[in-house]
């Protein structure tokens, strides 16, 4: 082999070497940009549980657990969510609805007056009926029958003012770390379960949450209500 010949070859072993080189930097490049891609869902994943999480350590709840549950979920029956959270019984499963007041008076338009808000925040069993007609008369009563019974009457918010006021779309809506400070009622079936302990939403429709019900009640002081 002549010496161009050879250094020719020379040449060429470096350019293959190089293009090796350079591909090896692009896979790598690529594998990490997935990697960060792949680090950064989950810590987006995570922002509302750590949130939540220390939301209730700052009020003093530390009996409390994240779920995460399948897409199908709400397909299923109770018994399923049941042991998908592995709860106790289904009397634990429970939901945060956001009801409005459309009687109110024409001055009653937001939640700052928990005595006679325009929405609240109801925490009730998935096993139970609601009854909107107990929680008008608590409140009646709670304002010492200084409002009109007539001008208290409860109905489920729309969609649309839900997300507004809490942060939370539907099946995902939880009373801790709402957008709002909505007054929170909670059913008085929940506070008497033999388990203290009880699942509603966890601000994501396939995360729940499950806290001490005693922890709760002190924590958040909520109304509570025979609301079914």
């Amino acid at each position: 082999m002549g010496a161009a010949a050879a250094d020719l070859e020379a040449r060429q072993l470096r350019i293959l070497r190089r293009v090796e080189d350079l591909e090896l930097a692009a896979q790598q490049h690529r594998i990490g940009a997935l990697s960060l891609s792949d680090a950064e869902a989950e810590v987006e994943a995570g922002d509302t549980e750590e949130r939540l999480s220390a939301l209730l350590a700052a009020r003093g709840v530390h009996d409390f657990a994240f779920r995460r549950v399948p897409a199908d979920y709400y397909d299923r029956s109770l018994e399923e969510r049941r042991d998908l959270l592995a709860a106790d019984s289904v009397a634990q499963l429970c939901k945060s609805i956001v009801m409005v007041n459309t009687k109110a008076a024409a001055d009653v338009v937001d939640c700052s007056n928990p005595k006679n808000s325009k929405y609240y925040v109801v925490i009730v069993q998935y096993m139970a009926r609601l009854n909107a007609e107990n929680i008008k008369n608590f409140l009646y009563t709670l304002n010492e029958s200084q409002i009109p019974k007539k001008r208290f009457n409860m109905r489920l918010a729309p969609e649309e003012e839900s997300l507004m006021l809490t942060g939370f779309v539907h099946n995902g809506v939880t009373c801790i770390g709402m957008k709002t400070a909505i007054p929170v009622i909670i059913d008085e079936a929940i506070t008497k379960l033999d388990e203290d302990f009880f699942w509603l939403g966890g601000g994501e429709v396939d995360l729940k949450l499950g806290m001490r019900t005693s922890e709760f009640l002190n924590a958040f002081n909520p109304f509570v209500v025979k609301c079914s």
